[in-house]
């Protein structure tokens, strides 16, 4: 069976080393300051965890693949910083130069076999008490495979 978690925190990392913002895995980020751990300001990004599929080779073991998908959620004060920040998700994950990945996605015990961007919304903005939210959504799925 093909473990979740390090695939997630890879593409947490990467979300985070790609946009140079904080990402948090399902909640909003932290980032340290003199005074301990505090919410991360506007723009940043959430990773959340979505519904996985199962496959392998025919006849064997059909949980050898997985891929995993993801949502990213790039949050920020304006339209256009939220769509500076998917932009650059997006590059992050899927970006190929010279038919290869961008940017490596390295998870310790398996090898990424592909990388999809599966929806990406658009920006979308709110108003709360704390004032005006925007959120962009795009989707991932990330296929591994035992190396």
């Amino acid at each position: 069976m093909t473990a979740r978690l390090p695939v997630t925190r890879a593409l947490a990392a990467l979300v985070e080393h790609t946009t140079g913002r904080p990402c948090g895995v399902g909640e909003l980020p932290r980032v340290q300051k003199t005074s301990g751990w505090e919410p991360a300001a506007a723009p940043y990004t959430i990773l959340d965890s979505l519904p996985a599929e199962f496959s392998g080779p025919p006849l064997w073991d059909w949980h050898a693949d997985a891929a995993w998908s993801y949502q990213v959620t790039s949050v920020g004060e304006r339209g256009d910083q939220v769509e500076w920040l998917a932009d650059r998700v997006r590059a992050g994950v899927v970006g190929r130069s010279d038919g290869l990945w961008t940017h490596d996605l390295y998870v310790a015990q398996f090898r990424v076999i592909d990388r999809e961007l599966t929806y990406d919304a658009g920006g979308e903005p709110s108003v709360t008490a704390a004032g005006a939210i925007v959120s962009y959504v795009q989707r991932f799925t990330i296929t591994v495979t035992p190396a």
